[in-house]
């Protein structure tokens, strides 16, 4: 990032230690959904989040996501949250509801509560597209919440 002479700069912080981050994961698609569970998890402990200041909630699909995300934002218990789930398209016009829903839920969750929401619920094509995407998609989960606890905390 360039530096400008005389403006602060916020820089990246991705150390997890002392965070608690809470999860909220979408049973439907649940392999591709536990592909995304597992690398999230494994890039929240190389960051340092501690397992024991982690939760996982899962929820039916992407739909109900948001109500649980909210549900944990207002519980004042954790610094971020991760949505992770997958929305396939299939033959109906029902892939776009759900993955347009779904992200405008997150999106306003976070905006209403402050507390940042990392969404990797994937939208997909097809099967093959999601199976190649989830390791990447869980782990960079990870990292963005991180990242945004602890800008948020510098913030406040």
């Amino acid at each position: 990032m360039a530096k400008f002479e005389g403006i602060e700069e916020i820089e990246r912080n991705l150390e997890g230690a002392g965070l608690k981050v809470g999860i909220v994961m979408s049973r439907f698609n649940i392999e591709i959904s536990e592909g995304l569970l597992s690398a999230c998890v494994a890039s929240l402990t190389h960051q340092g989040v501690d397992p024991a200041d982690m939760i996982l909630v899962t929820v039916p699909g992407a739909l109900e996501a948001p109500v649980a995300l909210k549900k944990l934002a207002k519980s004042g218990k954790y610094d971020a949250l991760v949505a992770l789930g997958a929305v396939i398209r299939g033959e109906t016009y029902h892939f776009e509801v759900v993955s347009n829903e779904s992200a405008s839920g997150i999106t306003s969750v976070q905006v209403e509560t402050g507390i940042p929401i990392a969404n990797g619920i994937l939208t997909t094509e097809d099967d093959d597209q999601a199976l190649s995407r989830m390791n990447e998609k869980g782990k960079e989960a990870g990292i963005v919440a991180i990242e945004m606890a602890n800008l948020l905390r510098r913030l406040s």
